[in-house]
């Protein structure tokens, strides 16, 4: 078992030595929730809680319902809202959001209860990616051909009418996020993600409102670390709690 301080050292977070590990993604997922979205949460693929425990650190009074398809990274979970002291506003849910409707609803996960729903799908496609041979990183990061689409549509059938919803995924998958998004969503916002300035994006947030008929927006871009590797003033007060971002 291995262990992380996030949001300076406020998340204390145990995390399995192999297989997928949160960072800086889970920051930055976390910090696009606003005090708007902030009733209750829900984190899709959550991993071992880190993005949902960011959210509950930041906002006393949000509810967090964290959704995890893997026992192991469940267990985690629990036991990492139990050391820092959320029990009694967060609950684990362990569950395949590629299940069929059904199976959804019998954990209580269809319905469009959440002011906010937050997700880091897996990265890699199964079409056009090489999978990792450690069975665990291949379920983290190997999203099954066509997957995101069901992947998203699972997560809207959790959010209430006009929720928000909050994504982050690899800059270079952009039109497949937009082809998966632009149902039952409006209001999408567009931030891109830079390791360096100069450097092209990796990363990219997207924000939508579910039943918006509002226009896409593109937002400034958002620079990780200065030239020489330190983080930039905004990076730095995002992994330390003390701002977020806005998607206005």
């Amino acid at each position: 078992m291995a262990s992380a301080d996030f949001l300076g050292g406020k998340i204390k977070l145990a995390q399995v030595r192999t297989g997928h590990r949160a960072g800086t993604d889970a920051i930055l997922l976390a910090a696009l929730v606003e005090p708007r979205d902030a009733d209750l949460v829900i984190d899709a693929g959550a991993g071992t809680g880190a993005a949902g425990l960011c959210v509950a650190a930041r906002f006393a009074e949000a509810r967090l319902r964290l959704v995890e398809i893997d026992a192991d990274h469940v267990t985690l979970a629990e036991d990492n809202i139990a050391e820092n002291g959320f029990s009694s506003r967060m609950s684990v849910i362990k569950a395949d959001l590629f299940d069929d409707f059904a199976a959804r609803e019998s954990l209580g996960l269809t319905q469009e209860d959440a002011t906010c729903v937050i997700t880091n799908p897996p990265f890699l496609d199964l079409a056009r990616d090489r999978s990792t041979p450690d069975p665990d990183k291949a379920r983290a990061h190997v999203m099954p051909e066509g997957g995101l689409a069901r992947w998203i549509k699972s997560c809207r059938a959790m959010l209430a009418p006009h929720g928000r919803f909050h994504l982050i995924h690899r800059a270079d998958r952009l039109t497949d996020v937009l082809d998966a998004v632009v149902v039952g969503f409006g209001a999408l916002t567009i931030r891109p993600v830079y390791p360096r300035p100069q450097e092209t994006a990796s990363r990219i947030l997207v924000s939508a409102v579910k039943g918006s008929r509002a226009p896409l927006k593109i937002a400034p871009g958002f620079i990780l670390h200065e030239a020489d590797g330190r983080f930039t003033p905004e990076a730095d007060a995002l992994h330390r709690g003390l701002a977020g971002f806005s998607a206005d």
